[in-house]
C-alpha cells in the first residue's frame, strides 16, 4: 500500500483553551485560528490541533513524542522559557537511555510531551 502521506496531525484538548493557546505560542509554535474554539499549531511542516475540549481521562493519557535534533539542548531551551513558573507545568530533565535521550513536559492541561533524540544505530 502506498500511503503518500503529507502530514499527521494529532488532536489534543485543553482544560483552559486560552492558557493552552498562550503556552503553545510561548513554546514557539505558530497558531492558526480555525474557529473560536479550535486552532492549529505549526512548526515548519509539522502541526497539531488544539481544541477547547477537556476530558480528564483522555487528556491525562495523551502523550506526544516530538523528535528533536538534540534532546539536551532542547531541554535547556525549555528551561530558559520559564514555562514551569508561568504555567505551573512540570518539566523533567533529560534522561539518557539505550535508544537515545528524552526530556518531558506536561502542558497546562496534563498532556505529556516527550522531546527525544534517537541514537544513530
Amino acid at each position: 500500500m502506498n500511503h503518500n502521506i503529507k502530514s499527521i496531525r494529532p488532536f489534543i484538548g485543553a482544560k483552559d483553551f486560552e492558557i493552552s493557546r498562550s503556552f503553545y505560542r510561548d513554546l514557539g509554535f505558530e497558531e492558526g485560528v480555525l474557529e473560536s474554539n479550535f486552532s492549529v499549531f505549526k512548526s515548519g511542516e509539522f502541526a497539531f490541533y488544539l481544541q477547547d475540549y477537556y476530558d480528564k481521562s483522555w487528556i491525562e493519557n495523551t502523550m506526544i513524542f516530538l523528535e528533536v535534533d538534540d534532546a539536551e539542548r532542547y531541554y535547556n531551551e525549555l528551561l530558559a522559557l520559564n514555562l514551569t513558573e508561568k504555567y505551573d507545568v512540570k518539566l523533567t530533565p533529560t534522561r539518557h537511555l539505550d535508544w537515545g535521550s528524552e526530556c518531558f513536559l506536561h502542558d497546562p492541561s496534563g498532556v505529556l510531551w516527550h522531546f527525544g533524540t534517537f541514537k544513530n544505530i
